[in-house]
């Protein structure tokens, strides 16, 4: 298997620690609202690398974080007047809401990075006590100079970033030794949540979460650390010099960065009016389909997202769940017999196809060309099984197919759609639940509704409802 290493700009055979064992670290989002569609690639993506890992018999032990304190998460509490963890936990739940829709499992740890402050505060001791940190009236900063390897990651040279920074000068800064010497520990503001520390009343600066999470449920060396391109620098290079200055070992032997997504060959903004939740796509599609069309490029490819390349990736879907609906029914009418010569052939066929999709994930996890190898599945299938054909053969060629998407996390069984009256009995249900100003209940049941592709509008004519 080979993996596509960031630190070393090449594709490496993947070797882990541990034999038969990966442990994987990826940066999860800074939980202040409901997720966008480019926090969802990195989910989908790593997902998969995960599933296709444990696939080919590895026992994987995932983590990923959520980030639950941060000057986002603060602004957004004051404007609504609640807590700071009031807006985190609520986002959080979202999140994984949207997870679930979109088939991502659940980390093996999901680390909360308010629940892990004892730790940043020791590794943040120890940087101070290798003279790797210093303390700066209450804040804390890390001697970026004192780590001989900082920009390994990023292949960013050190003069050049002094050069940039030499003339900006931060309010707040004059402290600093250094301009590029960054952030492990800041001094509360007024009104802000804050913990107590030997240097201040505050809280940690986000890289030293990130580091700290890792080491506290993988260890001190991992195997894969993981992200979106954008937190090449400088949060994963800050990780490195802050993990490695601790720990004294390398922090992980594969990095790895899915591309950036583009909405209609534009990045995506709330200025420029194309800002999409997971909710919002929701809306139009099954989640499935967002799921889909994310593995339908290499995931270190740029992407881009369009209401065409949705469609095309819808109609990709269908063809694959058509075809395992339509082999699941041929099944169930066909005879029980060993499979004859032609397609024991077949089958041999068919574990070549199996083996171009392992092929292709085992080069850096091209997801598109397994894809392909599906594609061919499902047209074998459409040419070679029929009426004649023994139960067992179609029961084989329809199990591979489900086999290899699960891999993918897609999900090839179709859903029953819900009956009229059933949808028009839980709106009923929610109309009551409003009228007694039970909230969470008539919020329980759109979401539920939602998750059923029926898509709900509050009209001054009453409720008005349509299928995803």
């Amino acid at each position: 298997m080979k993996i596509y290493n960031t630190l070393t700009r090449k594709k490496e055979e993947f070797v882990p620690i541990e034999e038969g064992k990966v442990s994987m670290y990826v940066c999860g989002p800074t939980v202040y609202n409901l997720i966008h569609i480019g926090n969802a690639r990195p989910m989908i993506v790593f997902d998969t690398v995960r599933r296709y890992m444990e696939y080919v018999g590895y026992e994987v032990r995932y983590v990923s974080n959520f980030t639950d304190v941060d000057d986002k998460i603060i602004k957004a509490a004051n404007e609504e007047g609640v807590t700071a963890d009031e807006i985190a936990q609520r986002y959080i739940k979202e999140c994984k809401k949207d997870m679930k829709a979109l088939n991502v499992r659940e980390a093996t740890k999901h680390p909360l990075a308010t629940e892990e402050i004892e730790g940043m505060i020791e590794m943040i001791s120890t940087l101070i006590e290798k003279g790797y940190a210093y303390n700066a009236n209450g804040t804390v900063y890390f001697r970026t100079r004192k780590f001989e390897d900082y920009g390994k990651l990023s292949k960013k040279n050190i003069d050049d970033l002094e050069a940039g920074h030499r003339d900006i000068k931060v309010a707040g800064e004059e402290d600093k030794e250094d301009y590029l010497d960054f952030v492990l520990w800041k001094p509360k503001k007024e009104g802000e949540p804050y913990w107590e520390s030997p240097w201040s009343e505050g809280r940690p600066g986000w890289h030293i979460e990130c580091s700290v999470m890792s080491k506290k449920y993988l260890g001190d060396e991992i195997d894969i650390h993981a992200g979106g391109e954008d937190l090449i620098f400088p949060h994963h290079e800050n990780e490195i010099a802050q993990s490695e200055a601790a720990n004294g070992v390398p922090f992980s032997r594969y990095w790895m960065h899915n591309g950036f997504l583009n909405i209609d060959n534009k990045k995506m903004s709330k200025s420029l009016g194309n800002f999409f939740t997971v909710r919002d796509i929701s809306e139009k599609y099954d989640l499935q389909v967002l799921r889909f069309f994310m593995l339908s490029a290499h995931y270190r490819s740029p992407i881009n997202f369009s209401a065409e390349l949705m469609e095309a990736a819808k109609n990709g879907l269908e063809r694959i769940v058509t075809a395992v609906d339509n082999l699941k029914h041929l099944a169930d009418k066909l005879p029980e017999r060993e499979p004859d010569d032609k397609e024991k052939e077949d089958l041999k066929l068919v574990e070549g196809l199996v083996e171009k999709f392992k092929k292709s994930m085992e080069d850096d996890f091209n997801t598109a060309d397994a894809i392909a190898a599906i594609f061919e599945l499902v047209k074998f299938a459409n040419i070679n099984v029929r009426e004649t054909s023994s139960k067992q053969f179609a029961i084989a060629v329809r199990d591979t197919i489900v086999t290899l998407s699960d891999v993918l996390g897609i999900i090839t069984e179709k859903e029953q759609e819900m009956l009229e009256d059933e949808i028009e009995k839980l709106i009923e249900e929610r109309q009551a639940a409003r009228k007694e100003k039970n909230f969470a209940r008539a919020d329980e049941i759109r979401a539920l509704l939602l998750e059923k592709g029926i898509i709900l509008e509050d009209t001054r004519e009453g409720v008005k409802w349509k299928r995803a």
